[in-house]
């Protein structure tokens, strides 16, 4: 046998060989998979979304943040499906998640925006924790629907190749079945840190705007029912706006700031609480608005279902996974907005009060928006109906208004504040009139009672007379006369109307001119009193007024009569009085008469109860004993102690002194 070489042929244990080692490496590659591609960013000029990109595993290791660490075995994290059905036998705690970015050592500036990632998470860079919002250790969730930016060191950028590494708290509500994808886009932005930035604060303008919008409008007309009720108290509604004024004040700072960071996850609770409390004030305006009695069932009714929402929403910001079909029981509280308030305005607007016309506008409104969010958690609760009900909603809550976002919760929300306003406006409007009706009425009463209570009292031989009248109000319910006799005396007669205002002073201008009439022909303390309780009976619808009347002589005989008023003092000394109805109680009442001696230099001094009723801050009256001990000074003096004691009534003091005997004709 001749042995013969070919130079140039291939030996065939080498091409097993070869052919050896490559079906090896396609069978390691098949086994092991391979490094996942870089997003090639060497040319980056806008920001790119990297969220769903790169590659994730369940489970905690610091190792997964190493540059070198070999991730090739992970799970590609641009699949669509859920968590729970890429991970259907796996419940982690914590999901990592890898991009690879191939970038230019040249770049500079770049940065990193996350948005919506987890209660807990950590952001690393080729080993390097750049971004933490919350704890892991100590435990400790945060808010995350807020954007969040962060500058990548310019060292890790000269290597030419990123490794961006998030740590992630994977929430149990994540496992459901109604989760969304694992991973979307916007969950991780790559670009310049300044342009980065300006996106973030104009996203978060766009997107709340007209939130804050609708906020300070509550604040507004909050600080308005404010003012209005303190001056009228019997308004409820205006609390309740207040209230709901309140409640923005609380919750908008909070608001703006966890629009621009993370806060720790308690005040999601307050956002659930603080709104419900929102809607809560809304029903006791809308009840006090067409003064219906917020009790009985509905009350109970209402409160429920305000409770039931709540806790609902508590329990799923506490990371339990429930049943879509949850969603339905915020239909009994839905259907509030939806069904009873609308009935209950349409029941009172036959009492044709057109300002609960005008309210009817924002409570529709709102009832149609109710009305779709019911419809929605129906849907949400029926499987065949969920994917339906998911996009309804999403198409409705997405609305925008040129870059501003919109949602028809916040149409009706405006439209709440408008016809609030609007009706705020009108009642102002109407209370002006009414008051500068009122004012002119005023002014007239306050003409004729000028008129009618004398200023200055005419001089009578024999006496000296001091009179002080100070109303607790433009127009008071004091009146008092003192006419001349004939035979050189005096008729004083003195009283007060229950009552104050307009309508006391309209009684009183009837009096005085009684008085006037009835001293004509008779000077009789008794004869007068009588006269005036008939004059009074069926006028006063209910009300009464006391009075006194005192004929004094010229020798200094004094006969007293007395209806119910004040007895005056005789240098001092109380005058006891018989006891007698008021005018005004009784028809045909009689007054007794007491008779007495005025000797020349004695003062009597008269009251009305503004004096004796003045009360203190403290609460104390100046009462009986300090007016019995302060009845010898000038009236004015008397006056002017007890307004200074604390006025809360009309004053009026009158104080006769005797000077001389007058001489008669024999």
């Amino acid at each position: 046998m001749i042995a013969m070489t070919c130079r140039g042929s291939v030996h065939p244990f080498r091409v097993i060989f070869v052919l050896l080692c490559t079906l090896t490496g396609w069978a390691a590659q098949a086994i092991y998979g391979q490094q996942p591609p870089a997003f090639d960013a060497t040319n980056l000029r806008v920001p790119a979304e990297l969220g769903a990109t790169g590659v994730f595993i369940g489970g905690d290791d610091p190792a997964f943040a190493r540059t070198d660490y070999d991730d090739s075995k992970w799970l590609p994290a641009d699949d669509k499906r859920p968590i729970h059905e890429i991970l259907p036998n796996s419940h982690p705690e914590v999901v990592w998640q890898r991009i690879h970015v191939k970038v230019s050592p040249n770049q500079t500036g770049l940065g990193i925006e996350t948005r919506d990632v987890s209660d807990v998470f950590e952001v690393y860079v080729n080993g390097q924790k750049l971004l933490e919002s919350g704890h892991f250790t100590p435990w400790g969730a945060h808010t995350y629907h807020v954007r969040l930016v962060v500058r990548i060191p310019d060292a890790q950028i000269a290597t030419g190749n990123l490794v961006i590494a998030i740590r992630a708290h994977l929430k149990p509500s994540w496992l459901s079945k109604s989760s969304q994808a694992a991973f979307f886009a916007e969950m991780v932005t790559l670009g310049q840190e300044t342009a980065l930035s300006d996106h973030a604060v104009l996203a978060v303008l766009y997107e709340n705007a007209f939130n804050w919008l609708v906020a300070f409008m509550g604040i507004g007309l909050g600080v308005v029912s404010f003012a209005l009720f303190m001056t009228q108290r019997q308004q409820k509604e205006y609390l309740w706006l207040a209230l709901q004024g309140l409640n923005w004040c609380i919750g908008l700072p909070i608001d703006i700031t966890q629009s621009f960071r993370t806060l720790p996850v308690g005040f999601d609770y307050r956002d659930t609480l603080f709104g419900m409390l929102g809607d809560f004030f809304t029903f006791l305006m809308i009840f006090a608005f067409v003064r219906l009695k917020f009790g009985g069932w509905l009350r109970t009714y209402i409160v429920l279902s305000c409770v039931c929402v709540v806790a609902v929403k508590w329990v799923g910001l506490s990371g339990v996974s429930l049943p879509t079909s949850i969603t339905i029981l915020r239909v009994p509280f839905l259907a509030i907005y939806a069904i009873v308030l609308p009935a209950v305005l349409i029941a009172h607007l036959r009492r044709g009060n057109r300002e609960e016309s005008i309210l009817l506008i924002p409570v529709i409104s709102t009832a149609v928006v109710a009305f779709f969010s019911a419809i929605v958690a129906v849907m949400e609760a029926i499987p065949a109906l969920r994917t339906a009900g998911d996009q309804l909603n999403q198409k409705v809550s997405n609305l925008h208004l040129g870059p501003f976002a919109l949602n028809i919760g916040m149409v009706g929300a405006l439209i709440y504040y408008t016809s609030l306003a609007i009706i705020i406006v009108q009642r102002a409007t109407r209370t002006s009139r009414q008051q500068t009706l009122l004012e002119g009425e005023m002014a007239a009463a306050r003409q004729i009672q000028q008129i009618i209570l004398p200023e200055q009292i005419e001089t009578i031989p024999g006496f000296t007379v001091e009179s002080v009248y100070q109303p607790a109000q433009q127009v008071g319910g004091d009146f008092f006369q003192v006419l001349p006799s004939g035979e050189g005396g005096l008729l004083l007669v003195l009283g007060d109307v229950a009552g104050k205002g307009l309508p006391a002073a309209m009684l009183v201008s009837v009096l005085v001119g009684a008085i006037r009439a009835t001293a004509e022909y008779t000077h009789a303390p008794a004869e007068l009193l009588a006269s005036l309780n008939e004059r009074m009976m069926g006028r006063t619808k209910g009300g009464f007024s006391t009075a006194l009347a005192a004929y004094m002589a010229a020798d200094g005989t004094v006969i007293i009569a007395n209806a119910g008023h004040l007895s005056p003092y005789l240098d001092g000394h109380e005058i006891e009085l018989p006891g007698a109805l008021p005018l005004g109680i009784m028809s045909g009442a009689t007054y007794e008469t007491t008779q007495f001696e005025l000797a020349p230099g004695s003062r009597l001094t008269f009251y009305s109860d503004g004096v004796v009723e003045a009360q203190n801050e403290k609460g104390q009256l100046l009462g009986f004993e300090r007016g019995q001990e302060i009845s010898k000074q000038p009236a004015a003096a008397i006056a002017e102690i007890a307004k200074r004691f604390g006025q809360s009534d009309d004053i009026t003091v009158l104080a006769i002194s005797r000077t001389s005997i007058i001489a008669t004709a024999a």
